[in-house]
């Protein structure tokens, strides 16, 4: 039992890994290379080009490891290629593990809507309330940022499970409360893109979300398929 739950997470989060790996690398990684243009004169002085990063890994604490980084080409599109698959799988465990907590009838149809659940609650309310910020803009401190992230993801994901899964109005109306919640505040911006023009920020935010729809869509649809067919069989 365990051993099948493993494999068709394993598979679907292989799949929807080089999916979304496809995508980043046609829509996405173009865009940020050209972003990562104007890295140097972003906001505030800081320049991230390789004279800047040398000067700067006592004060930040980089060290040797801070100053490397994949090289453009095979081996940049290598990474990206392995850390989509990683992301994958690590998502697939999760939402085939909710496949076997739930105890509902999975098959593709729901796996997709189970894939559409992780697309709302992890890609776009976040998105929302925080949107994805390309290389070289001025953004929010990353802790911050990733604090913001964790908690309109947990509150929408809560929120949707709430909503599916209640079983009286109270239950349902807590859900979309938490799915609502955090888009009355508003979260702490940098002012402006910097020296990222506006256009290619705004063609970043939808290249994002067009690739965490791929993703989930594919994830969701492939764990509902392998697990109907290799665990609840």
């Amino acid at each position: 039992m365990i051993a099948r739950v493993l494999i068709a997470a394993l598979l679907a989060g292989l799949v929807a890994g080089l999916a979304s790996a496809a995508v980043q690398l046609h829509k996405v990684a173009p865009l940020i290379l050209e972003a990562e243009t104007y890295e140097g004169t972003a906001a505030g002085g800081h320049s991230h080009g390789d004279e800047a990063l040398d000067d700067d890994q006592g004060a930040h604490g980089h060290g040797a490891w801070g100053a490397w980084a994949p090289a453009d080409g095979l081996e940049r599109g290598a990474f990206t290629v392995l850390a989509n698959i990683l992301i994958g799988e690590g998502w697939a465990l999760l939402l085939v593990a909710g496949f076997v907590l739930s105890r509902r009838r999975i098959d593709w149809r729901s796996g997709l809507l189970w894939g559409l659940a992780g697309f709302g609650a992890f890609a776009l309310l976040p998105a929302i309330v925080l949107p994805p910020e390309v290389p070289g803009a001025v953004a929010a401190p990353l802790p911050m940022r990733q604090a913001i992230w964790l908690a309109v993801a947990l509150s929408g994901a809560a929120g949707l499970a709430c909503f599916a899964f209640g079983k009286n109005v109270a239950v349902k109306v807590l859900g979309a409360v938490l799915v609502l919640a955090p888009l009355l505040f508003t979260a702490p911006h940098g002012e402006g893109h910097g020296a990222v023009p506006p256009e290619l920020a705004a063609q970043f935010v939808t290249a994002s979300l067009g690739m965490a729809a791929v993703f989930w869509i594919v994830l969701g649809g492939l764990s509902g398929l392998f697990y109907k067919r290799l665990v609840a069989r």
